[in-house]
C-alpha cells in the first residue's frame, strides 16, 4: 500500500517531465543519496572504502557511459578500457603540463580527450555494426595499449613507463583520506547519473533508442544516424574517460597501461549485461555485483571447502571466479536478458498492486 501513485496528480508539464514521477521514488532516491554522503562514512571502515566502495563508484560511472552506447544506442564496444586509459593519461598530461591546473578541470579534460578518441573510433559505426563494429572498437584497445607503452610523450618520458600523481587538491582542500576520495567519486557519480538519466529521456536519447531498435526505420522518419551514433560515442567516451581519470588519480595513484587492458573492457561490458542494458540503475547494480562477487568468493569458498573437507588454494579461488562469472553471464542472457534492473522493475510493479492478486 505504500508504493502507490494514486492521488498523485500532475497539473503541469514540469511535474509530468520529472525524472521520478512517483513521490515515493523521489523520497527513496534522495534519502539514498543523503545516506551515501553522510551515513556511509560513519559506518564503514578504511578497508571497505579502498577495496569496495571507491572501485564500485568509479566502475559504476564507467558502466553508465558504456550503457549509453551499448544499452541505449545499440552500438557494441570492446574499447572501453582504452577510453578509460585515454581519460587517465589525458588528465595526467593536462595536470602536469599546465602549471596551476585545478584537479576538477583536469579530470574533465581527460574526459574531453576520450571524447575525441571515441568519436574517431566511432566513425566505423556509420558503415558497420554488430561483430564488425566490436572488432573496430577492439582496434582502439590494442592501439592505445601500444601507444601509452611505447610513446614516451604520454608519460612525460618516465623511464619505467608508469605515471603517478599525488597531493590532489580541490580549492585548497587536500584529498588524502579514503573518506575524502569516496566523497569525490560519489559526487562525480551522482552528477553524471542524473545527467545521463535526463539525457536519455530527451530528444537525443529517443534518437539513440530508435537507432538501437531499427536504424533503417529511424532514418526513414528523419533521424540522422550519423548524428545519433557519433553523439552516443561522444557522450559515452566522455563519461568513461572521466571514470578512467578517477581510476588513475583517486583509486590507483600510480598506474601503467596494463591497468586499462582489454580485461577492463570486458569487465565493463559484463556489468552492463548483468545489471541491465538500457538502464542507468542497472549500471550500478552490475558494478556492485562485479565488485562484490570476487570479495565474497574469496571469503566464502574457503569456508565451503572446509565444510566438505576440501582445501581450496588461492589459484583455485581465482579460477572459480572466472567460472562463476561465465555461468552467471550465460544465466542472465538466457533467463533474464534485461539483467538485475528488470528484476528491480518487476519488484516495484508488484509493490504497486500489493496486497491484491496480480
Amino acid at each position: 500500500m505504500l508504493y502507490r501513485e494514486n492521488g498523485q496528480f500532475k497539473t503541469n508539464y514540469k511535474d509530468d517531465q520529472r525524472i521520478f514521477g512517483i513521490t515515493q521514488d523521489r523520497v527513496f532516491v534522495w534519502a539514498l543519496v543523503i545516506f551515501a554522503f553522510i551515513g556511509v562514512p560513519l559506518l564503514v571502515d578504511e578497508y571497505l572504502f579502498r577495496a569496495i566502495l571507491i572501485p564500485f563508484l568509479i566502475l559504476a560511472l564507467a558502466a553508465v557511459g558504456v550503457n549509453i552506447l551499448v544499452g541505449y544506442c545499440g552500438q557494441i564496444s570492446l574499447g572501453s578500457g582504452a577510453f578509460m586509459a585515454v581519460g587517465a593519461y589525458g588528465a595526467y598530461n593536462v595536470l602536469m603540463r599546465f602549471e596551476g591546473m585545478p584537479l576538477i578541470p583536469a579530470l574533465l579534460a581527460g574526459g574531453l580527450c576520450a571524447t575525441i578518441v571515441g568519436v574517431v573510433f566511432g566513425i566505423p559505426s556509420l558503415r558497420v555494426r554488430g561483430l564488425y563494429l566490436a572488432v573496430a572498437t577492439l582496434a582502439a584497445q590494442f592501439f592505445w595499449d601500444w601507444a601509452f607503452l611505447r610513446v614516451g610523450w604520454f608519460t612525460l618520458y618516465t623511464p619505467s613507463g608508469s605515471v603517478a600523481v599525488s597531493n590532489l587538491q580541490i580549492f585548497g582542500w587536500t584529498i588524502n583520506s579514503p573518506v575524502e576520495k569516496y566523497w569525490l567519486c560519489l559526487g562525480f557519480l551522482t552528477v553524471f547519473a542524473f545527467f545521463a538519466k535526463n539525457l536519455v529521456r530527451s530528444a537525443i536519447g529517443r534518437n539513440w533508442m530508435a537507432i538501437r531498435d531499427m536504424d533503417v526505420a529511424a532514418a526513414v522518419i528523419g533521424i540522422r544516424p550519423v548524428y545519433a551514433k557519433l553523439s552516443a560515442f561522444a557522450v559515452s567516451s566522455f563519461i568513461v574517460g572521466v571514470a578512467g581519470s578517477l581510476w588513475g588519480f583517486v583509486h590507483l595513484g600510480g598506474w601503467e597501461p596494463a591497468a586499462f587492458g582489454i580485461e577492463r573492457s570486458f569487465q565493463l561490458l559484463f556489468m552492463v549485461i548483468i545489471g541491465g542494458m538500457g538502464s542507468i540503475m542497472g549500471s550500478m547494480f552490475g558494478a556492485a555485483f562485479i565488485v562484490a562477487l570476487p570479495i565474497f568468493l574469496n571469503q566464502a569458498l574457503p569456508v565451503v571447502g572446509s565444510w566438505v573437507g576440501v582445501t581450496i588454494s588461492t589459484a583455485g579461488i581465482a579460477h572459480s571466479e572466472f567460472m562463476i562469472f561465465g555461468a552467471l553471464i550465460v544465466w542472465f542472457l538466457i533467463v533474464e536478458p534485461h539483467g538485475l534492473a528488470r528484476l528491480w522493475s518487476i519488484g516495484k510493479q508488484k509493490l504497486r498492486v500489493w496486497p491484491f492478486p496480480h
